[in-house]
């Protein structure tokens, strides 16, 4: 049976015309006309062109209703993915290009099938993807659009609106400078905490350094205001100030020859620190009864000046450096050794297991605790690489948690930090010692940290 007759057959069957026995010869010359023949082979290429024409149709709207994930990207930071076309079962496109990326910074490569660049906008970002299909005798050019989500730059979503400068306790919103220490350098910046400049409100840190020249003593004390306290950028800066005051008081008055001698006595048979401690603890209260007395003048509570307090008072000897250190709050003292192998904490770190542990110099309990004289602390050492004294805003976002504070290897990548090793790649040059180096410190202090935009100062001695 020719495929001509084979086809008439169904043909007719499907008509549902019947083919008589004796009709069968007529039957048989119909098939056989040339005409018929070409009709028929005429009939079954049209089918399959309709057949195939029907399955690149079918193919094009699976591929536009094939959803292709990319992964988020951030607006200002390098975004880099995968086209890989035979996990999406598209191994069947050809001849392909993108377009449509350039304009948001982004470009392909071809060869390694990757979306790479910068984004400068956020939001869905659309382009197109071209393509023609294997099966494809039109050899045409098919279009699918893809899209990309990049969020916004967290960074750009704050504020930056400026405190009132009319305000009767403000201070400004961002300071820093540098202080030669003979041999040692100081270096400090305190800078408003995003949440603050997002809503026009003032930097509740504070610090004070102090060098008594007539007898080599440097003081530096740090003090950060409780931002639930209405007037804590107060009560911060009192407290630093007011212990500069006391120890300048004492001074005048002893010069230096009462430490001096405590610590030389120390330093050669072992004796305590009776009366450094003595007036440690002496200057931490007279801290809190300025306060409490500048509190009572204005007609306010003492709660709405809660600050933290730390402070330490440091000078070199032939022997070394004495490094005597007070503290208050959730602010660490830390002293790294010369050649960066150990690490001790100066200080007791006030911080409670659910939030609320802190501690304020303004709370009268501080100084009715039984172990109220722990909070003074001292190292003798002959030399050291960095000492440093720092507000929650650095302590939180970089050491995390307290017992990371005992590790040294937390301290030195806090140093490398310092020197570059960051996400922003912004160094402090801690080589230069001068006023750019305070720039770079308060600019590095610009880094991003989620959930971590509380006030920053950091005071270094190095």
């Amino acid at each position: 049976m020719t495929e001509t007759e084979k086809y008439i057959q169904q043909l007719l069957a499907l008509k549902a015309v019947a083919i008589s026995p004796k009709n069968e010869q007529a039957f048989q010359e119909f098939v056989s006309k040339k005409e018929n023949i070409d009709k028929v082979k005429l009939i079954q290429e049209l089918q399959k062109q309709m057949a195939k024409d029907w399955e690149l149709m079918n193919r094009k709207l699976d591929i536009q209703n094939q959803q292709v994930f990319f992964p988020n990207g951030t607006v200002g930071k390098e975004y880099t993915a995968s086209l890989d076309f035979d996990e999406l079962d598209l191994s069947d496109l050809n001849t392909i290009s993108i377009k449509g990326l350039e304009k948001f910074g982004l470009e392909y490569n071809s060869e390694e099938n990757k979306i790479s660049g910068i984004a400068t906008e956020s939001g869905q970002l659309k382009f197109s993807l071209f393509y023609k299909i294997n099966e494809d005798d039109e050899n045409k050019f098919y279009e699918k659009t893809l899209s990309i989500i990049f969020n916004p730059d967290p960074k750009s979503l704050w504020k930056n609106i400026p405190s009132n400068s009319e305000d009767l306790y403000w201070k400004k919103d961002d300071v820093a400078e540098i202080y030669s220490l003979e041999e040692k350098t100081v270096l400090v910046a305190s800078k408003r905490g995003r949440s603050h400049a997002n809503k026009g409100s003032f930097r509740d840190d504070d610090y004070t350094i102090k060098h008594f020249s007539e007898n080599n003593w440097s003081l530096i004390a740090v003090s950060d205001g409780a931002g639930s306290a209405i007037l804590g950028r107060k009560g911060a800066e009192i407290a630093c100030k007011a212990v500069a005051d006391f120890f300048q008081n004492y001074f005048d008055e002893n010069t230096a020859s009462n430490f001096d001698k405590e610590i030389l006595e120390y330093k050669n048979n072992g004796k305590t620190l009776a009366e450094i401690k003595n007036e440690f603890l002496k200057a931490s209260k007279f801290a809190h009864q300025e306060i409490q007395d500048f509190a009572a003048k204005t007609e306010n509570g003492l709660k709405d000046f809660h600050a933290t307090l730390i402070f330490t008072l440091l000078k070199k000897f032939d022997f070394g450096y004495a490094i005597l250190t007070f503290g208050v709050g959730d602010c660490p003292i830390g002293v790294v050794n010369k050649d960066q192998t150990s690490v001790d904490l100066m200080n007791k770190i006030d911080v409670g297991e659910f939030g609320g542990g802190t501690r304020f110099i303004t709370m009268p309990e501080i100084f009715e605790d039984e172990n109220f004289d722990s909070r003074f602390n001292f190292e003798i050492v002959e030399d050291f690489s960095f000492l440093f004294l720092m507000t929650d805003g650095i302590y939180d976002p970089k050491f995390e948690v307290e017992a990371n504070l005992k590790k040294i290897e937390k301290w030195n990548a806090f140093v490398e930090d310092l020197k570059g090793k960051n996400d922003d790649n912004f160094a402090v040059n801690l080589e230069n010692r001068n006023e750019e180096t305070a720039s770079q410190l308060s600019q590095w202090m610009n880094f991003w940290s989620p959930g971590n935009h509380d006030d920053r100062t950091l005071a270094i001695i190095y």
